[in-house]
């Protein structure tokens, strides 16, 4: 009786899990109907399926899949005032939360850049939500969800002759700070500047500030399954104030004292490595 109470509960469990991604799934088609509704007066919008580098780890030891590219979505938005003979800058614009999606949150952000006459693009990385629960599994904070960003300014560069590969920049928020510090850091060679507010920096500080729900993105099974504790290399492969060194850009750092997420000692430890 007590062993099939046990498995009514874990499957109750699971149901509740598959409609939360429903949901997610529903809400992100709802709102991508309000990106062109918005947007429409000044921009071309389009989203296309790109892809990025395969899983950094197998999900099993039979995983015979394990090489294969991961599929992701990116938002283009092009000015409509655009003189399409000439080159325009292009924008790299990663959102932020942990698992997050580049939602109408950021419409007056797209709206201004737009306006400016800028090219914009944003790719739902790996981990992102709206797109079920196999591509909210795919979470690689601060690993191959960069390569995601990357392919998506690639993809720009490559196939819209408009795009000038000399004045390309990455912006973002909080974890998108911490992409657009990645970016600069990791593929200076690609981007002219970055711009990272308020940026997730280093883990190891990060952790030792937040409770334990956050470390629970990490230990997941789907993810990197240890604890700072127990692999901190891993941690610090995945994180900015790594690569200080590898800076040769402008990057514009901003960062305040009563942000209640990414704390000022993090972001202070970031400016202090690069000096």
């Amino acid at each position: 009786m007590e062993e099939h109470l046990h498995q009514q509960v874990k499957s109750l469990e699971q149901t509740i899990n598959d409609y939360q991604h429903r949901f997610d799934q529903l809400e992100k088609q709802i709102d991508d109907l309000m990106w062109f509704r918005r947007l429409e007066d000044i921009a071309f919008i389009d989203k296309v399926r790109l892809t990025g580098s395969p899983r950094w780890k197998p999900k099993s030891e039979d995983d015979r899949f394990a090489g294969n590219k991961l599929q992701f979505y990116a938002y283009l938005f092009i000015p409509k005032k655009v003189e399409w003979k000439k080159k325009h800058p292009l924008i790299v614009l990663p959102h932020s939360g942990i698992h997050a999606n580049f939602s109408t949150y950021y419409y007056h952000i797209v709206r201004e850049f737009v306006a400016q006459g800028y090219v914009v693009v944003s790719a739902e990385y790996r981990g992102s939500t709206g797109y079920g629960e196999k591509t909210y599994e795919n979470i690689d904070y601060g690993g191959r969800e960069n390569d995601d960003v990357l392919a998506s300014r690639d993809y720009m560069v490559k196939n819209y002759p408009i795009v000038d590969s000399t004045r390309v920049g990455v912006v973002g928020w909080s974890h998108g700070g911490m992409i657009a510090l990645m970016q600069i850091l990791l593929h200076g060679d690609k981007y002219q500047c970055a711009f990272a507010g308020v940026p997730v920096s280093d883990l190891e500080n990060r952790l030792a500030s937040h409770d334990e729900s956050y470390s629970a993105y990490f230990t997941a099974p789907y993810h990197i399954g240890e604890s700072i504790e127990e692999n901190p290399e891993e941690y610090a492969r995945r994180s900015p104030t790594s690569y200080a060194a590898n800076l040769d850009k402008p990057l514009l750092i901003y960062t305040n004292t009563n942000d209640n997420d990414v704390y000022v000692e993090e972001v202070e430890l970031m400016i202090n490595t690069l000096k």
